[in-house]
């Protein structure tokens, strides 16, 4: 029972990636008995591989994916305010290689500026600047799994269904949050895996995170202890790192950094939940009648939508 007298939901979410992590803290929150089950968790998840700044990128169409980006925007501002959260903000500078580019106009509220000549390396032709949040995956998983468990939730992994009808039928909601397991476990055929690579390098100095998503995509994402250089973005379900790929990608962030040279930690290795037909939020129903909601496809941008997706899955499950 709850504090009002009613009887507490049990809420099921499968997937401990972000977006299964943001939705359960969102219910445990609001005094719903919440339980996530994963395949893997932590480090383990695709979450945990990304280089997690925040941009809308690579993610499919949908008139909702600007709102619930600025949502999360808000929501990383409050938490950078507490360093063990693993965010910060930092000034992003995004480049072209093929012309012009100035910032979108969902950027427009945001402190934006075009860069000087002076600003631009050699490599490219143009770009702005914008700041945002800057999300260390393995200090904010942690985090989120820290908020749920103090909020009641559980977390258990190793944990695989082959149909979400596998849950116990003892919970009143399921809710799908299971990322490219998608794909096989509603199914969707709709879902597809864009694989990224990143190399993890030794700290440097590098006062601004580095975009370019011109071919070849190109990353450098300062850290606290490390920094991440990227990228690739191919359809494949492979999740061995490629040391072809990772030599190709070093040098060209050392080319274009400068005459820098790195050392190289570990390689990483995700899958972004890509959507063609647009991310899922939607409400359905198991075969068995009970309510489900999906939470899916946020393809390069899950740590982004996160919030303001856990935000609308919450919203539905209070009109199921």
């Amino acid at each position: 029972m709850s504090s009002t007298g009613t009887i507490t939901q049990r809420v099921a979410i499968v997937g401990a990636g972000v977006s299964g992590l943001t939705s359960a803290i969102l219910f445990a929150e609001n005094g719903f008995e919440t339980s996530v089950f994963a395949e893997q968790i932590g480090d383990e998840t695709n979450s945990a591989a990304a280089a997690a700044i925040w941009y809308p990128y690579d993610v499919g169409p949908g008139a909702e994916v600007v709102p619930w980006a600025l949502i999360g925007y808000g929501r990383f501002l409050e938490l950078a305010r507490d360093p063990q959260t693993g965010v910060s903000v930092v000034e992003l500078r995004v480049f072209s290689r093929l012309g012009p580019i100035a910032p979108p106009d969902w950027a427009q509220p945001f402190v934006t500026r075009a860069l000087g000549a002076g600003e631009i390396p050699a490599a490219f032709m143009s770009g702005f600047s914008i700041h945002v949040p800057l999300i260390e995956t393995t200090k904010y998983l942690a985090y989120l799994g820290k908020r749920l468990t103090e909020a009641g939730g559980t977390l258990t992994g190793a944990k695989r269904f082959d149909q979400l009808e596998e849950l116990e039928d003892t919970f009143d909601l399921a809710v799908n949050c299971a990322g490219i397991g998608a794909r096989k476990l509603v199914p969707d055929p709709a879902m597809e895996p864009h694989r990224g690579q990143v190399a993890i390098v030794e700290k440097f100095n590098l006062p601004y995170a580095v975009v370019c998503d011109d071919p070849p995509l190109m990353y450098a994402i300062p850290r606290s202890v490390d920094c991440v250089f990227g990228g690739t973005n191919d359809v494949s379900d492979d999740r061995q790192p490629d040391p072809a790929a990772t030599a190709r990608m070093v040098s060209e962030c050392e080319r274009v950094l400068g005459s820098l040279k790195t050392s190289v930690l570990r390689e990483r290795v995700g899958l972004r939940p890509c959507r063609k037909s647009g991310v899922r939020v939607a409400a359905g129903k198991l075969r068995d009648g009970r309510p489900l909601i999906h939470n899916y496809g946020h393809g390069g941008a899950g740590f982004t939508l996160s919030w303001g997706c856990a935000q609308t899955v919450l919203e539905l499950a209070r009109s199921v």
